[in-house]
């Protein structure tokens, strides 16, 4: 089960690591291979977040930011978007896919 204080961090989208059914995001310090864009989750440890999304020549632009909360079951709310912790440690972060 994941806690609170393990998602804090910044995480970027790994999309190479993904699955049919997850998703992958790893620290930001992890040594990316290049890419053409990555979302990113910032989570800080005041509630706050705010996120980054590729933008129209792949530099990062400004994506969702308010109110993060873990809630039963770990269920990761991130305003209206709500992500399903399979699991996390070692700078690994995976949710289970939107569906």
């Amino acid at each position: 089960m994941a806690e609170r204080d393990q998602l804090a961090g910044r995480w970027v989208h790994s999309h190479e690591e993904d699955t049919g059914d997850e998703m992958v995001f790893r620290s930001a310090d992890y040594a990316f291979p290049p890419s053409r864009g990555r979302e990113s989750i910032d989570l800080r440890a005041d509630g706050s977040y705010a996120g980054t999304v590729p933008g129209p020549v792949d530099k990062p632009v400004p994506g969702d930011e308010g109110e993060w909360t873990l809630e039963d079951g770990g269920r990761l709310r991130l305003g209206d978007r709500v992500l399903d912790v399979t699991s996390v440690g070692d700078g690994v972060l995976r949710v289970r896919r939107p569906r």
